[in-house]
Formats: structure tokens, sequence, C-alpha cells
């Protein structure tokens, strides 16, 4: 089930670069299109937990709308630099989550994220073509830009939803969060690149995949997994992710440079490392994943 959770997330830059929708359209409409789903079960939670708390609620708010700027963001960048190396680019979250963590709650930087976040940055560069070669018509400066915007807000993102955990609701939280995610990604992709709400029908199908299969049902898949499967193991699955995307993205016809293919290994090791690393300390020397990346992404 881990596995395939992390094969829908890895699926969906694949289905947004094939619905040939601009970044705005494709944001807005698999938000929207994910609480077809994601209401019904909400609703079905609320009526067995109880309504959740207005604090939490804010949370969830704050959450979806840096979500939205996220989807924005990740598409553009999958537009500019392909849906494989977009994928990886989205990793630089490993970077800016434990600043942010820093910034909100004081958490001290560990030495070996100092040491290794140069290193991601590195890797982030080469990925994106940024340094070294591009692919063939791609902007490479532009994807990268557009990669660490969606990083940052993503970082955002998972640190709002993980103050906002640990309660009664698993469904609600994901539901509000897209809710505020489509308003998000309207407004900003309505400004920027304007919304299609007539795409055609290849494109609503190719969307609707990645909403159903990209966002809801990874979800379902890997927060019905995790629990019952080793720490490390599910540290290591989630890792699947960006692997995945990168060998979906040559079957469509991408073909990234060995610069960026070098790039994309190194971003994909040291995110691998410092997870280890973290878990390590968090277990006292038994391995656990610290913050896995919450699906509902591409993510």
């Amino acid at each position: 089930m881990a596995v395939a959770g992390s094969a829908c997330i890895s699926a969906s830059a694949v289905f947004m670069k094939l619905s040939g929708t601009n970044a705005g359209t494709a944001a807005f409409l698999r938000c929207a299109l994910a609480l077809v789903l994601l209401a019904p079960l909400t609703w079905r939670e609320v009526r067995r937990a109880g309504p959740r708390p207005g604090r939490y609620l804010l949370m969830d708010i704050g959450a979806g709308v840096l979500l939205g700027l996220d989807m924005v963001f990740w598409a553009a960048s999958v537009l500019n630099v392909g849906a494989a190396v977009a994928t990886v680019l989205l990793n630089i979250q490993v970077v800016f989550f434990p600043l942010l963590a820093r910034l909100v709650s004081g958490v001290r930087l560990d030495r070996r994220f100092v040491l290794l976040a140069p290193v991601m940055l590195l890797g982030v560069a080469l990925a994106g073509g940024a340094i070294g070669h591009a692919q063939p018509g791609s902007d490479a400066v532009a994807g990268v830009v557009y990669g660490a915007a969606a990083g940052l807000a993503y970082a955002g993102y998972l640190l709002l939803m993980r103050l906002g955990g640990g309660q009664r609701h698993s469904v609600a939280p994901v539901c509000v969060s897209t809710a505020a995610a489509a308003a998000a990604a309207g407004i900003l992709g309505g400004l920027w690149t304007g919304i299609d709400l007539d795409p055609g029908w290849p494109a609503w199908g190719w969307l609707a995949a990645l909403a159903f299969i990209g966002q809801v049902l990874a979800w379902l898949f890997i927060t019905s997994a995790l629990p019952g499967l080793a720490p490390a193991t599910g540290a290591a699955l989630l890792l699947l992710q960006p692997v995945m995307a990168f060998g979906l993205g040559l079957l469509i016809g991408e073909r990234p440079t060995l610069t960026q293919a070098s790039g994309c290994v190194l971003v994909v090791a040291a995110v691998w490392y410092q997870g280890r690393a973290a878990g390590r300390r968090a277990s006292g020397g038994r391995t656990v994943p610290v913050a896995g990346r919450r699906p509902g992404k591409g993510s």
C-alpha cells in the first residue's frame, strides 16, 4: 500500500503535464475535484468524532492557503523543467522546513543539517539546469525559482499541519486545507495565468486522475500503510516518490541531461541521509521517519 501510495503521488506531475492546462487551471481544478470525494468523507468523520475545534480550523485554513500557492508554483515548475525534475525540486522543502521551525518555534538547527543544506541547494541547481546543461526546450532559471517557491510554501503547509495534528480528525484537516488551497490557487492562478473552466475532455480526464489518484487515493493508501510498517521502511518507501516521478517522466518523453540526473541523485541522497540521521536522534539510535510528506501534492 505504501508503494502504491508513493506511485500515485509520483504520477501527479505527469498527469498535470499531460492535461495540457496552465499552472493556475491545474492547481485550482485538482483541489476542486478532490473535494468531491473529501467532502463526504469529512461529513462522515465529523458525525463520528464531532466538530474540529476552531483553533485548529484556522491552522487548517492557513495551511491550505500555503498549499494552494505551492500547487500553482509547482505546476509552473513542471511546465518549465518537466515532470521528473520538478518533482525532485520540490524536495527543497527539506531545507526550508527546519528553517521555518527555527523561526516559529525556536527549534535548534542540527549541525548535520547546516552541512547538508548547501549540498541540497547544489543538487537543486544541477537538477533544474541552472548549473550545467538543461533539457532542450526548458527554462532552467524559471523552473528552479518556481520550484523553490513551491518548496517554501509546502514547508509552511507541513509546519502548520503538524502544529494542528494529533487530534481526533484525520480527513477533516485535509478537506479544509484543500478547500482553502482551491481558493488560494483560484486567486493566484486567476491573476497570473488565468483559469480555464472548460479545458476539454482529455484535460478533464487527466485532471480528474490528478485529483483522485495523486491526491485522495495517495493519502488513503499512505496513511493506512505507514502505521503497519517498520519506521525505517516507511521513510525509505516515501523516498520512492521522486525516483518514480523521474522514471515516469522518461516514459512520456522527457530527457533530462546528465548534469540534471546527477543533481536529482544528489537531492534524493541528501534527503535520505538527513531523514535517517534525524530519525536516529529522535529514537535514541533507531531510525524513524520524522517528517513524512503529506500526500496531496504531487507532490
